[in-house]
């Protein structure tokens, strides 16, 4: 694999490059199964875009996915990165996304099992998992919901497993039906926010201070932009770093943050080996950059572990809510945080001022 002599580590383009061409023989079966049948399903959520796939339609391609989805996620070395090459490429197409080496940015396998509570796995692009994803929980609401699975009354359990160190799996979150603006969709309830370095596991992180909460400082990305001096790492059953900026002309576009001067370095921070740094959380981190406009309302951009810069990201916005409320930026209550995807609606529940829990809203829509 290539080697970017100024970082000293794969840039993600150059990886997903070198991945297809060492899977270019096996791709060319797979492909052959695809145009039998074996078509996935898209969704848009907030310009988030994710296949949907059942674990029977993986094992279509000729993958052995088991059908218990813990043994799934720790055997996803075997089968994952192929049955994303398979799914989310482009199959010929002209790709757009601005040029992302993929049509969505992760798959969604499951559900296990025929009711209430479903197991899924959400895949990265480049074949890892994650423990949770906020428009991909979404967007999986609403391909249960087309099958005709979810509940007619109340919410239901979606459990997502995973193989990632350090974290609770299954990571759990209660999805109900609702409509937020007339717009029908999902409430999810992503639990209690923990706030600080150990809560992600980060290392050998410095100090900051913002309206007199303790912050850290993270020596890579205030390398990459002096501006970006102050981060509050937030664990919602996966790991984020919000970096706090005063103007929004210092957050960094997505066509930014692909560019040689942000992309190697972010990658190192943001990804784990081998494909990053892992520095300084050893598991990888998804970083975010916000910014108060008015108030209850943020603006923020997002580069997401395993996948780089994505139009939105729903745990990305609530863990955006959680950070600014903590510095006093936002109230307990509705928030709003905005993405070059679209504006999410958060509600953040707060007791003897300790946030204890955060509600993320979000409607999914199938794609041609």
């Amino acid at each position: 694999m290539d080697v970017n002599d100024n970082a000293g580590h794969l840039m993600p383009r150059v990886v997903m490059a070198t991945i297809a061409s060492k899977l270019a023989p096996t791709m060319v079966g797979l492909r052959g199964r695809l145009q039998g049948g074996c078509m996935p399903t898209f969704y848009d959520a907030r310009g988030n875009i994710y296949a949907v796939a059942s674990p029977a339609e993986v094992r279509g391609l000729g993958l052995d996915v088991p059908a218990n989805a813990e043994q799934a996620a720790l055997q996803r070395q075997a089968w994952a990165l192929e049955a994303v090459e398979a799914l989310c490429g482009w199959g010929g197409q002209k790709p757009a996304r601005s040029g992302k080496h993929h049509r969505s940015d992760g798959l969604l396998v499951g559900p296990f099992q025929a009711q209430a509570p479903f197991d899924l796995l959400i895949i990265n692009t480049d074949g890892t998992l994650a423990e949770r994803s906020g428009n991909g929980l979404t967007i999986f609401a609403q391909a249960l919901t087309e099958q005709g699975l979810m509940p007619a009354q109340g919410g239901c359990l979606l459990r997502v497993h995973h193989d990632q160190p350090g974290g609770l799996t299954p990571v759990s979150t209660s999805v109900e039906p609702a409509q937020v603006e007339e717009q029908q969709g999902f409430w999810l309830d992503l639990g209690k926010p923990a706030f600080g370095p150990a809560a992600v596991g980060a290392r050998g992180i410095g100090e900051a201070e913002l309206n007199g909460r303790s912050l850290s400082h993270v020596t890579g990305l205030s390398s990459l932009n002096a501006a970006w001096q102050r981060s509050q790492f937030v664990r919602i059953g996966n790991p984020h770093c919000v970096t706090l900026v005063e103007e929004s002309a210092v957050l960094p576009s997505n066509a930014q943050m692909a560019e040689p001067a942000l992309e190697p370095g972010l990658t190192h921070i943001a990804f784990a080996p081998p494909t990053g740094g892992g520095e300084p959380c050893p598991a990888g981190v998804n970083l975010q950059w916000a910014t108060l406009v008015t108030p209850g309302h943020l603006q923020a951009r997002v580069f997401e572990r395993g996948e780089g810069p994505t139009a939105s990201s729903g745990t990305s916005a609530s863990a955006v809510a959680c950070a600014a409320w903590r510095v006093g930026w936002v109230e307990a209550g509705e928030v709003r945080v905005s993405m070059p995807g679209g504006t999410a609606p958060i509600r953040l529940v707060a007791v003897d001022d300790e946030l204890q829990s955060v509600h993320l809203f979000g409607a999914a829509r199938r794609q041609p």
